[in-house]
């Protein structure tokens, strides 16, 4: 089954109907290569559906975020942007020109978050690793 339809499939089975709107949200966030702001989503997907409400799109988002098929991704600003989730251990690099995005396999964290747990009394419950810098495109113009 198509990663397309893998996902639209999870989310009716979450409770969401597949609309045209929801499906153009979707196919744009499997297929993109670069961390998107809900508006950015919005300006994207009504190229296929004119008539699609910012409501929707952060609906969706919301609903792909719980089920673990987006991420949302953390900028200085505060503003959050959602690009496909990192498959097994996985952690994330963005360029903080373009926001072209990749994720890079991660080491073994394991033992530091024991000593942290250890040393702090918390109890960690899971961890995302996000880095920032320029592209090899950026950096060229740079």
């Amino acid at each position: 089954m198509e990663e397309t339809e893998q996902w639209l499939e999870l989310l009716e089975q979450k409770g969401g109907r597949i609309t045209g709107p929801r499906r153009a949200i979707v196919e744009l966030m499997v297929g993109s290569d670069r961390a998107l702001s809900p508006v950015d989503v919005f300006d994207r997907a009504r190229g296929k559906y004119p008539k699609m409400g910012l409501v929707t799109v952060y609906r969706t988002l919301e609903i792909l975020s719980d089920l673990g098929l987006v991420d949302r991704v953390h900028q200085a600003g505060g503003c959050h942007m959602y690009l496909r989730a990192a498959h097994g251990h996985e952690h994330l690099l963005i360029c903080s020109c373009c926001g072209r995005a990749s994720y890079f396999s991660g080491d073994d964290l394991g033992p530091l978050f024991e000593r942290i747990s250890k040393d702090s009394g918390y109890l960690i419950q899971s961890h995302w690793l996000q880095l920032q810098g320029l592209c090899k495109d950026c950096h060229k113009e740079v």
